[in-house]
């Protein structure tokens, strides 16, 4: 099913809803991380991200020939990866 759009114009508005903030209220204001318990704030904190690896690969810029290039990316997903194994075979390592 289509997601719809809503039309901000015609959706009814009750203004008490959300009072106007007066700067006696917006001197109350706290920040989050001293008013919510540590549960709450660490489900909004970032994963940590891809493991560090003790060997990591380098980016490096290579000219191949054109057909060489070409039959690699045939090979799909993972052709870059494939080119790698393959110069590990050959080097012996």
């Amino acid at each position: 099913m289509a997601k719809r759009e809503l039309d901000w114009e015609t959706v009814p508005l009750d203004e008490d809803d959300a009072p106007e903030l007066t700067e006696e209220m917006a001197a109350k204001l706290r920040p989050a991380r001293e008013v919510l318990p540590d549960y709450i704030l660490n489900q909004f904190k970032r994963a940590p991200g891809r493991p560090k690896v003790d060997a990591p690969k380098q980016q490096v810029t290579l000219r191949l020939d054109a057909d060489l290039l070409e039959h690699w990316r045939a090979q799909g997903p993972g052709w870059q990866s494939g080119i790698n194994a393959a110069l590990r075979r050959a080097s012996g390592l």
